[in-house]
């Protein structure tokens, strides 16, 4: 199968278009919310999602507490799903992110948590779904169907919706004018290559870092590899690396250190050079690196949306790796596209 014959291809090629088709089509949805959620003014933020979504999840976690300054916290669906136990969480907004909006673990716990005092809303890809249903409101991500199980344009989308909504919520003008450029930046990202990269799918096992909103890119980013590739990954936050796993470096051993030009881009270079010293393989999309190989980006207007860039032209990446291993993307080997727990 060569590379312009997947879905997965085809998808990420779709990323602009997504996002243009969110940004016409979603601009109602956003100010609605932010307008409601002004008035509840909630004291502190969770989030409810698994897989690429919670990755999701991760990077509006710190893109809502650095712009809000209220804490956002990752809430286990299992607490409620499995264990039976229904938090107290008053004046808190949950965002649940679910591209299907079916898995039963994750509506049971938005539902709890609606009914335990929180305004719910669903970030979906299906605004008739059961998640869409049980949330007091539904953001839909306008990003057509997605039929790759690898998640590419739902995962950009979901960032964005979510980013938007913050931005609003803070009015953060500078933000929103580059949410609004971002689909002629994207056309570039999916053109962006990083052929640097390509030959570490000869190894068996990788790192990739981030720190801060680019931590969700460098998780998103292990869970591709695997997904994709059938190559062990992990992903750490560049301030944990060096603190116990750097011991398994071997020689070449790679690693990816994915930075946003953002306030933690000098202290990731540092430890990409350091890991470099150490005998690693290190490519970096900083600026600041000295040792390590430095991979090209498209920069956006804004560091909160320099990540959506990267995540384009990785996912770029890993697609044309995956066929070079002579294995098909769309259909990574015990996988669906949707996996509903309890």
């Amino acid at each position: 199968m060569s590379a312009t014959d997947t879905h997965m291809r085809r998808e990420i090629n779709q990323i602009p278009d997504v996002v243009e088709q969110l940004l016409t089509h979603g601009a109602a949805a956003i100010s609605n919310a932010a307008e409601e959620i002004r008035t509840r003014n909630p004291r502190y933020f969770l989030s409810v999602a698994r897989g690429s979504s919670d990755h999701a999840a991760t990077f509006l976690k710190y893109a809502g507490e650095l712009l809000l300054k209220r804490p956002m916290a990752s809430a286990g669906p299992s607490i409620n799903s499995v264990f039976g136990v229904t938090l107290d969480c008053t004046d808190a907004l949950c965002l649940s992110i679910s591209q299907s909006g079916q898995s039963p673990d994750i509506v049971s716990l938005s539902s709890s948590f609606a009914s335990a005092g929180a305004h719910t809303v669903a970030i979906t890809n299906s605004p008739t779904s059961r998640l869409a249903r049980a949330s007091h409101v539904t953001l839909p991500i306008h990003a057509g169907e997605e039929q790759s199980v690898a998640a590419t344009k739902t995962f950009v989308t979901s960032m964005v919706a979510g980013l938007w909504l913050l931005a609003e919520l803070a009015r953060d003008d500078a933000l929103l004018a580059a949410i609004r450029a971002l689909p002629e930046q994207l056309k570039d990202a999916t053109r962006c290559e990083w052929h640097e990269v390509i030959e570490v799918g000869n190894a068996h096992s990788l790192f990739t870092l981030g720190r801060g909103p680019s931590l969700a890119i460098s998780n998103e980013a292990a869970l591709k590899f695997k997904e994709t590739c059938q190559l062990h990954a992990e992903s750490y936050s560049s301030a944990e690396v060096l603190h116990g796993p750097v011991a398994i470096v071997d020689p070449g051993f790679p690693v990816i250190a994915f930075s946003a030009h953002d306030a933690t881009e000098k202290s990731l270079a540092e430890v990409a050079d350091t890991l470099t010293e150490r005998g690693a393989r290190v490519f970096t999309t900083s600026r600041f690196a000295q040792h390590a190989v430095h991979l090209p980006i498209v920069a956006t207007d804004h560091w909160l949306t320099d990540p959506i860039s990267i995540v384009t032209t990785f996912y770029n990446m890993v697609e044309t790796m995956a066929n070079n291993r002579g294995l098909n993307p769309d259909a990574p080997r015990h996988l669906r596209k949707i996996t509903e727990t309890t």
